[in-house]
């Protein structure tokens, strides 16, 4: 039911009154979820909606199982992440529905979701997101014939893989060799766990010049990678998706060389307001594309301060 607060007319907190449930998607601490978190926080400093704190360490069958408790809480709205993907979702959409409970999703889409049980998106458009990326490190490194590219790819995550599978198909494109390396979600919780993988996949490719990463932990840690390879800085190419303190650390030792940023912020921020604006006023679902473009090593000083503060 609509509530018009009286409590908006005091302070201009005009969201008090609702709960809602939020997914992070990773775990407490998490250097991409953290700044979800943030933007989350923020809008309910705002708002004033009452808003818990979903913690998954990007586990989907744990999101599902979270998602069943959600609903079973019977919250005014439930901020969720797309990661399980549509199938997995689909009948628990049609819970929520039922049960009168506003439903937004962020960082990856579920469109089929969304057309059968309404909600809006908050994320970057992963298919052209990550294309536009293979697209651009073709263009600023030379890429082709003759060069190898190793790329982590969410291989058992349908919908979550479309952004890094689009990165490869656009090397591929370019006439590059694309070796695919799986990205499971315990990557992401601790990215010491890919060295193996990439350790071996990077001694067997021939003429390797680019290692594509999954997200801003991995990104991240491209310096422990780099060392334990025996790579210097600008030996190899390294991209990815997301800006990060540690990123930004990457970017001025000279071990990271582009990346496309998709404003976690607005990710935590935006889905609150848009959930606080339905239940609040009946407003209509936001559908947002937070993909910001590219930082690389010609502006990422200008993004630097506001990743070290947490922001970006």
């Amino acid at each position: 039911a609509l509530i018009m607060p009286a409590a908006a007319q005091d302070d201009g907190k005009w969201c008090t009154g609702q709960t809602i449930r939020f997914f992070v998607g990773g775990a407490e601490g998490d250097a991409f979820g953290s700044i979800v978190l943030r933007g989350a926080q923020a809008a309910e400093a705002d708002l004033g909606a009452t808003v818990e704190y979903v913690f998954s360490g990007w586990d989907v069958e744990r999101m599902i199982q979270q998602l069943r408790e959600a609903i079973a809480a019977e919250p005014d709205g439930i901020a969720m992440m797309g990661h399980p993907g549509n199938e997995a979702i689909m009948p628990l959409a049609e819970e929520a529905a039922a049960a009168g409970i506003s439903m937004m999703y962020q960082n990856v889409d579920v469109p089929d979701v969304r057309a059968r049980f309404g909600g809006g998106y908050i994320g970057a458009q992963l298919v052209s997101q990550g294309r536009a990326l293979g697209e651009e490190v073709v263009r600023q490194y030379g890429l082709g014939a003759g060069d190898t590219a190793l790329v982590f790819v969410p291989l058992g995550q349908p919908g979550r893989d479309l952004r890094e599978g689009s990165t490869a198909d656009a090397l591929e494109a370019a006439g590059v060799t694309v070796v695919r390396l799986d990205s499971p979600p315990e990557y992401a919780s601790d990215p010491n766990l890919a060295l193996p993988a990439l350790t071996a996949a990077a001694l067997n490719a021939e003429n390797l010049r680019l290692i594509v990463y999954p997200g801003g932990q991995l990104l991240g840690a491209v310096p422990v990678y780099m060392d334990a390879l025996g790579f210097a800085p600008g030996d190899i190419v390294n991209i990815g998706f997301d800006t990060s303190p540690a990123i930004m650390e990457a970017f001025q030792s000279g071990y990271v060389q582009l990346t496309s940023d998709q404003q976690p912020f607005l990710q935590g921020y935006l889905p609150i307001l848009s959930l606080c604006g339905t239940l609040t006023y009946g407003f209509g679902a936001l559908n947002v594309d937070t993909g910001a473009g590219f930082v690389d090593t010609t502006n990422y000083a200008s993004v630097a301060e506001q990743a070290i503060a947490g922001y970006r």
